[in-house]
């Protein structure tokens, strides 16, 4: 069990062991009897999302490469009969969506008999869509090995308790593993906050585009923006679209073609602007996003770890920007917590706000039950390694500066050559607090 921040490599750290144990071990032999066409991976990858799952399958292929262990990705949306003809010439590692699994079995076509190693990434936010029902069926009612015969290996970002509770049921003399403060965010994002009514987005958005020079396409800069409906993100879209901008999106119910054509378009950096929904987005590893913008903040504070976790991955440097008013006041509490761990300014309003929300009892501290108190406690499992980062040191009175102003990006400043998302330094008359 391995709870990490988001962008640390969490996916490499399943793939790169696991076909390596492949290529070790070699396939077995399996007697297939009269359904030849049946499949029997020895790798299964769960994932919550079509477009996770095709991005961690992407990864794989580039790490079996020229071998002779051959992956392939099942998901809803997409055509079921090219699907399987593509499992017809042969799976070792199989990356699938829970409901498209089932639907594979069912029909015959895929077999867990020699599943030697069983990944569920993203496992939080599977159970959050619901998944739950499907991924015990798989795990537990189907012809998958039993645990203790089988290698699990579970990845999140946060670890709430039903996570502890799958955790328990599915792993067999496990290690839990935290980089990190399980839920925190990491240094190399700076995180903003600002007070936007609700009238007042559009605008304000548009003033940090224009800031950041977003007129024109770029591969270098892009821009992530998070909305909380369907119907939001196709608005916004127009909007921009409107005010000249190359921007594009993606929500649930857009079809996988519509998805991938706007994926593809904004990693090129034909459309450097994105508006998504948090589903449709969620686990997504694009290179050169330095900007992600809450237009919406999210309803808990976990989807706001993996929202801002699309910045500031492997190493890289990245900007936050959350739009914040009194619809969000649930989430002031746990969003102090996380801007004093990441040793990151915060405006002095917050800090009142999250003061009201815990006396009110509407609060939820960062490091609270969602989070599994201090990483599920060592008595969860048989061993518990974990490695506290700098970040999880405290400070007592942190700094609540005034501005978006700094002299480095780190303090907060931004400088537009370096393409950053925004232009926010000390000589700026704006107040973006």
């Amino acid at each position: 069990m391995a709870c990490a921040q988001t962008g640390s490599g969490k996916t490499a750290a399943f793939l790169v062991p696991i076909l390596n144990q492949m290529y070790e071990g070699g396939p077995p032999n399996i007697q297939q009897g009269r359904s030849r066409r049946k499949q029997y991976p020895l790798g299964l990858v769960l994932a919550p999302t079509r477009e996770l799952a095709t991005q961690i399958y992407d990864e794989s292929k580039k790490f079996a490469y020229r071998a002779r262990v051959r992956p392939c990705v099942v998901y809803g949306g997409a055509n079921i009969g090219d699907q399987m003809r593509e499992l017809d010439r042969g799976c070792h590692l199989l990356v699938a969506t829970p409901g498209r699994l089932l639907d594979m079995i069912d029909r015959g076509r895929i077999g867990l008999d020699h599943c030697r190693y069983l990944v569920l990434d993203e496992a939080d936010r599977m159970l959050d869509m619901g998944f739950e029902v499907q991924i015990r069926r798989i795990v537990e009612k189907e012809t998958m090995p039993c645990t203790g015969e089988r290698q699990t290996l579970m990845f999140s970002a946060t670890f709430p308790h039903p996570i502890q509770m799958l955790a328990r049921d599915f792993l067999d003399n496990y290690i839990f593993l935290a980089v990190g403060r399980v839920g925190s965010t990491s240094e190399n994002i700076t995180q903003k906050v600002v007070w936007v009514e609700e009238h007042d987005k559009r605008s304000f958005l548009l003033d940090l585009l224009n800031v950041a020079d977003m007129h024109q396409p770029s591969a270098e800069s892009l821009t992530l923006v998070f909305v909380e409906t369907k119907k939001g993100a196709d608005s916004l879209e127009d909007f921009l679209h409107q005010e000249g901008y190359p921007v594009t999106s993606i929500h649930g119910d857009r079809s996988q073609r519509e998805r991938e054509d706007a994926l593809k378009q904004f990693r090129s950096g034909n459309t450097p602007i994105l508006v998504a929904t948090a589903v449709a987005a969620r686990g997504l590893d694009i290179p050169h996003v330095k900007h992600v913008i809450n237009f919406d903040l999210p309803s808990d504070i976990e989807e706001y770890v993996h929202r801002i976790g699309r910045t500031g991955r492997m190493g890289n440097l990245g900007l936050a920007t959350s739009f914040f008013n009194d619809r969000n006041r649930n989430l002031a509490s746990g969003m102090l917590d996380l801007l004093v761990e990441a040793k990151q300014e915060f405006p002095s309003w917050l800090e009142g706000v999250a003061s009201d929300s815990r006396l009110m009892g509407s609060g939820r501290r960062g490091g609270g039950k969602r989070y599994g108190g201090n990483g599920g406690g060592s008595s969860f499992g048989s061993r518990d390694y974990r490695q506290q980062s700098g970040s999880s040191q405290r400070s007592s009175k942190p700094n609540s500066g005034g501005n978006y102003g700094g002299s480095s990006y780190g303090n907060g400043g931004m400088d537009r050559a370096s393409n950053f998302g925004g232009n926010y330094n000390s000589n700026s008359k704006d107040d973006w607090w």
